[in-house]
């Protein structure tokens, strides 16, 4: 093992335990979207196909890691016996008085809980019905994606990436939006100045500003335009020499 695995399975992330799972390639695939979102510590109860599976470690692909270390236990009660918290994944309603929350929120409060020591649990069923009201009836709180009503079946790989994206998501500073600049930077206010002056010029010569009591207002919203674009320098040189080439070829022609 590495000290990249140890890293990895040391990290504060909730138990993915995946209860009596059906295929081996569902839980080849639910580890690898373990790992693409930095969860990586999973339990599995009474496996269908025993373990290990095969068809699993193919599946994986890069996540053997996971499947490695995973736990397995006969029981449910079994292997959340060490749990202080456990949340169960299901879309139907079980009759059962419980919190219902969102992946975001559920992940909300398990980062608050496993960063005060406890040890968090998400329960994810097998994949003809999903969890049993035994399994439910286990658990403290339900999460519950929201999804098209009339078709709310999510495969197991699924349900375990939304969950762990939650998880990653609440847990990293990133920004909603960023610009890539491929190498250019953005036009200072000066380069954009400068290419309004260029086109104003060139768009009086051709009488655009017209009629004349309008032309204070479109030169104006032009202005606007400029700024509003967030131009890149790149792309006031390809302005200015659009413009250069039209003026050039009417010139040519005449």
């Amino acid at each position: 093992m590495t000290p990249l695995d140890d890293q990895l399975f040391d990290a504060p992330t909730p138990l993915m335990v995946l209860v009596r799972p059906q295929m081996g390639e569902n839980i080849g695939a639910a580890a690898r979207a373990m790992l693409n979102f930095g969860c990586a510590r999973m339990r599995l109860v009474a496996p269908r196909d025993g373990w290990p599976n095969p068809k699993a470690t193919a599946m994986a692909s890069g996540a053997s890691t996971v499947l490695e270390r995973a736990g397995v236990f006969p029981t449910l009660p079994e292997a959340i016996s060490d749990c202080d918290y456990v949340y169960a994944t299901t879309a139907r309603g079980r009759g059962l008085t419980k919190p219902v929350l969102t992946p975001e929120r559920a992940m909300l409060e398990a980062r608050a809980m496993i960063a005060a020591g406890k040890r968090v649990a998400v329960l994810f069923g097998p994949e003809r019905a999903g969890l049993e009201n035994d399994d439910v009836a286990r658990a403290n709180a339900i999460i519950t994606v929201p999804v098209n009503p009339a078709f709310y079946s999510l495969n197991l790989a699924q349900c375990v990436l939304l969950v762990a994206y939650e998880h990653m998501r609440l847990g990293v500073d990133v920004p909603p939006e960023v610009m890539a600049m491929a190498g250019t930077d953005f036009a200072t206010a000066i380069e954009r100045e400068k290419l309004g002056d260029h086109y104003e010029e060139r768009l009086e010569e051709a009488a655009f500003f017209f009629p004349p009591e309008k032309a204070d207002a479109m030169r104006l919203n032009l202005r606007n335009m400029w700024a509003r674009l967030a131009l890149t320098r790149a792309d006031v040189q390809t302005l200015h020499g659009m413009l250069r080439q039209i003026v050039r070829g009417r010139q040519d022609k005449s």
